[in-house]
């Protein structure tokens, strides 16, 4: 159970970083989260880099292992310029979070003007473009992304208000106006998740109910420490949290992890899960500074969240 887990209980790929600044064909100023899927037997990372201009956009990076990416010179969603977005996304897009859902990819994203931060919604066929539905979220929505089916006949998502810190869970039949709002976890009090949380990676639905990685921090006199954890939501009534991991399962440790714009932080935006359903593979962006690759199994995740410590 949790005390037999190794210190390293998900598996840091030995080649990491999988991507960095120096991996882009491009002068920037650095490089921070990744949303992943996989696409046509591609690996797809939709990737936050920080332009020159202190603007973050995202850019699209493929690999046919996994491991190894080329980032495209050019950007796929970058701040817009004229029209009904523009307004928002004045100082940035960043964070992007990718659901599969039937024939298409929803990507959920963070838009940063001087308005404070709102939720975008794009979508994608084929990753070749994307294309912008809607400012989906209320003012100061920090983090997004949707399940990868209906809830109660609805479109649902996980979402984190700034205020307050914790994960909340909404429902739309549009995918454009939200609401039935409802408090799923909270921070914990005396925990590694002591002061705020968010939800990570898009919901992975799994045998044990919905998968989600989440991230918790905690503040200390060096300053704010990020970790992931790990939770099992009930399949069919998402609010209802029936496992949860009391100790994180994955830390800043390495000096990647501990050293940069960020320090000791890792913040994950995208898994993946394996095709015979055993294993996730994380894509988790190190101290704001480049992007790494972690695995984990789900049997892991169980005892972790289920087990006596739990």
């Amino acid at each position: 159970m949790n005390r037999k887990l190794p210190k390293n209980f998900v598996q840091r790929w030995d080649g990491n970083p999988v991507l960095s600044i120096d991996d882009l064909p491009f002068a920037a100023s650095d490089v921070h989260n990744a949303g992943a899927v996989r696409h046509e037997g591609e690996w797809v990372l939709l990737v936050t880099v920080e332009e020159l201009d202190g603007r973050c956009a995202i850019y699209k990076a493929r690999s046919g292992d996994g491991r190894r990416f080329e980032i495209e010179a050019e950007p796929i969603l970058r701040p817009s310029e004229d029209g009904p977005f523009a307004r928002y996304e004045a100082d940035g897009v960043r964070d992007a979070r990718i659901t599969p859902f039937d024939d298409t990819y929803y990507v959920v994203y963070l838009c940063q003007s001087e308005y404070g931060f709102r939720l975008g919604l794009a979508t994608t066929r084929d990753f070749m473009s994307l294309e912008r539905v809607a400012i989906i979220s209320e003012p100061d929505t920090k983090n997004g992304m949707l399940f990868p089916r209906k809830i109660h006949g609805k479109f649902a998502r996980l979402e984190r208000p700034r205020e307050g810190g914790n994960v909340w869970i909404s429902y739309s039949d549009n995918l454009i106006h939200w609401g039935g709002w409802d408090c799923v976890m909270t921070h914990r009090g005396g925990y590694w998740d002591y002061h705020r949380i968010g939800a990570a990676t898009p919901p992975i639905e799994t045998p044990c109910g919905w998968l989600l990685f989440y991230y918790g921090v905690k503040e200390t006199p060096g300053g704010a420490l990020f970790r992931l954890g790990a939770a099992f939501l009930d399949a069919e009534d998402p609010v209802n949290v029936i496992g949860r991991s009391n100790v994180p399962v994955l830390a800043p440790r390495e000096r990647y992890e501990r050293i940069g714009d960020v320090g000791n932080l890792v913040f994950s935006c995208g898994a993946v899960l394996s095709d015979d359903g055993k294993e996730i593979s994380i894509y988790y962006g190190a101290a704001d500074s480049c992007i790494c690759l972690g695995t984990v199994t789900i049997e892991g995740l169980q005892l972790t969240c289920h087990g006596e410590d739990a």
